[in-house]
């Protein structure tokens, strides 16, 4: 009875094989073995680390809610001013024009930047244009309920934000877009954002801390204001310029 059952399995399994349980021809078998294998495309070592398939959603994030954990307080800080000595994110990269904050250093949240952003595409809806954003909210803004006494903690996650320094980029622009049709875009991306702003172009003067280089090299800047007065040497007495035996009394 058990031999029965098992052949019966076996025959089961016979049954739902794809390949042809009979023994493939010599001809068949020598044609295969002269044939020339074909290079794999993707080697054996990166597609063993490759998932074919995922059913789980990634969180990549984006430049307005980055994959960071809200539970974890952290805390708002200030914008670093570049005023000793850097001119980094002052200029324009990757686009023709930017929109560069020239007023004070703030924090911006997300909303905000992103009223801005859709405000540069409804002008330019139509165009053939690239947008670059050269800032990223990873702040999280934390905020107390109204009435809440102290010690009672830090607060709840409200929103992120970004930290932009004075005379930093925030948008750039490259297309095939007239120069007014940009200047308008970022004026009204400028309304909706606080502060003030202004256009610059590729090609402009950096900017360190408020100063822009223009016509004016780093050494210059570091250089004192002012000429320092010449150190004045005070003058020798006589009293000092004579030997310990002159002045040693006699024996």
């Amino acid at each position: 009875m058990r031999h029965n059952a098992s052949s019966a399995l076996l025959g089961a399994f016979q049954g739902l094989r794809i390949s042809p349980a009979t023994p493939l021809r010599a001809s068949s078998l020598a044609s295969t073995i002269c044939r020339p294998i074909a290079a794999p495309t993707v080697s054996a070592a990166v597609a063993a680390h490759v998932r074919l398939f995922s059913a789980t959603a990634t969180r990549a994030g984006s430049w307005l809610e980055p994959n960071i954990n809200r539970k974890k307080k952290m805390m708002k800080g200030r914008p670093r001013v570049p005023t000793g000595g850097s001119a980094r994110g002052t200029t324009v990269v990757w686009g023709d024009y930017g929109l560069r904050m020239w007023d004070h250093h703030r924090r911006v949240s997300a909303q905000q930047l992103q009223v801005a952003e859709n405000a540069i595409k409804t002008r330019l809806r139509g165009q053939k244009y690239r947008l670059f954003k050269r800032v990223a909210c990873n702040v999280g803004v934390y905020v107390s309920g109204n009435e809440m006494r102290m010690g009672k903690g830090k607060g709840s996650f409200d929103h992120w934000a970004a930290r932009i320094a004075v005379n930093q980029i925030v948008f750039e622009i490259r297309g095939v877009v007239h120069e007014q049709v940009i200047r308008d875009a970022f004026r009204l991306a400028g309304q909706k954002l606080p502060g003030q702003w202004e256009f610059v172009k590729k090609g402009d003067a950096p900017v360190v801390g408020i100063t822009k280089m223009d016509g004016i090299t780093m050494e210059e800047l570091k250089r004192p204001r002012k000429a320092l007065p010449p150190a004045e040497v005070p003058p020798v007495s006589p009293s000092a310029t004579t030997t310990p035996s002159s002045t040693a009394p006699p024996s």
